[in-house]
Parts: C-alpha cells; sequence; structure tokens
C-alpha cells in the first residue's frame, strides 16, 4: 500500500475516533431530568430570514430545557447545508434513565424511532413527551455548539420555530405541537443559543 494512502486512512481513522470520543453518550442517573414541556409563543406575524436561497419565516419563539436521547448528523441530502442535526429531545419522563434503559432509540433519513418490549410508560406519553427536532443554527458559534452536544446531556435551547422555502417549490414546514406523530411532526428549529442546562 503506498505510504500517502496509508497515512491518509490513518488520519480518517483518527478523526473518526474523535469525532467519536467528543460525541459519546453521557449517562446520567435515573430521575427526571427536564421535567417541564418546550414552551412556544406563537407569532401572529413572523420575521422573514435569509439562508443563501432559502427563505425562513419564523412561527413561534420557542424554548426548551430537554434531554439529548440521540443525535444525527447529515452532510449529503438535501437539507444539510441548512440543518446539519438532528435532536430527539425528551423531557418529562422522557428524561429519566430508568424509563429510557426500556426504550430502544433511534434516527435516520430525518425521522426519530422508537421501539419498546413492554411499554414503561404510555405510548402517548412517550409521543407527547419526546420530538425529533431539526436543528438550524443562526450563527457560527452555535454551529460549533451544536457539534458539541452528547447524547444523555440536558440542554437548554432558545430560538424560533421556522418554516422554511426556497425558489422552484421546495418547502420545509415546522411541526406547532408537541401532540403530533409521523411525517410532519417534527420541528425545525432556528437555535439562537444552545448549551448545557444548569442544575
Amino acid at each position: 500500500m503506498p505510504r500517502f494512502l496509508l497515512i491518509g486512512l490513518l488520519l480518517i481513522a483518527g478523526l473518526g475516533a474523535a469525532h467519536w470520543w467528543r460525541a459519546r453518550p453521557l449517562t446520567p442517573g435515573s430521575g427526571i431530568l427536564a421535567p417541564d414541556a418546550p414552551t412556544q409563543i406563537d407569532l401572529e406575524q413572523g420575521t422573514t430570514l435569509q439562508r443563501g436561497d432559502i427563505t425562513l419565516v419564523t412561527r413561534a419563539r420557542f424554548e426548551m430545557t430537554a434531554r439529548v436521547l440521540s443525535r444525527e448528523d447529515y452532510h449529503l441530502d438535501a437539507g444539510a447545508k441548512l440543518v446539519p442535526v438532528d435532536l430527539a429531545m425528551g423531557w418529562g419522563r422522557m428524561s429519566d434513565s430508568s424509563v429510557l434503559a426500556r426504550i430502544e432509540i433511534s434516527q435516520g433519513n430525518r425521522f426519530y424511532h422508537w421501539h419498546v418490549d413492554t411499554f414503561p410508560i404510555p405510548r402517548r406519553e412517550i409521543e407527547t413527551s419526546s420530538a425529533n427536532m431539526h436543528m438550524i443554527p443562526a450563527d457560527n458559534i452555535v454551529r460549533d455548539e451544536l457539534e458539541r452536544v452528547r447524547p444523555g446531556e440536558v440542554v437548554h435551547l432558545e430560538g424560533f420555530l421556522v418554516d422554511a422555502s426556497r425558489p422552484g417549490g421546495w418547502r420545509w414546514r415546522t411541526s406547532m405541537t408537541r401532540d403530533d406523530t409521523g411525517d410532519g411532526a417534527c420541528e425545525l428549529v432556528f437555535v439562537e443559543s444552545i448549551a448545557p442546562a444548569t442544575p
């Protein structure tokens, strides 16, 4: 194997290991870590924001303290430049490690999935106390903060729910409620700040 190819492979492996270490899951103890549901103030008339050829329209002021159940980074799909990461978030009993130990959680293709053998809490509570959220960083500082978010961490986030569109008919609409499920139930969040929550 040519030496430059070996060096390149070692570099890629090293970067992958560093990313895994930085994003490795936290394992907090049992108990409800984020008791409150997200808060939302709907806007009668939203503000327009521009991100390249994408137009964002704010729909609601949004704030939450929640546990990160899972994260999925995106690099290649149509929305990756606008939304580099999805975070599956949980609050109430969906922030309790003893509950989450009995729920299998995964993400892919912009969806959040969960599976149980037996329900540790009612199905509807799982559905209304967790959500997949598409995160739009407001600036490079927020982008860096999002890159540091780890599964298991409790974070506090502030920003807006937004709808996105681009010329040619492409649209991406936010959910406006935590009560929905399935396609269209994800929040599209313009993140102004995100940081570890203070106890």
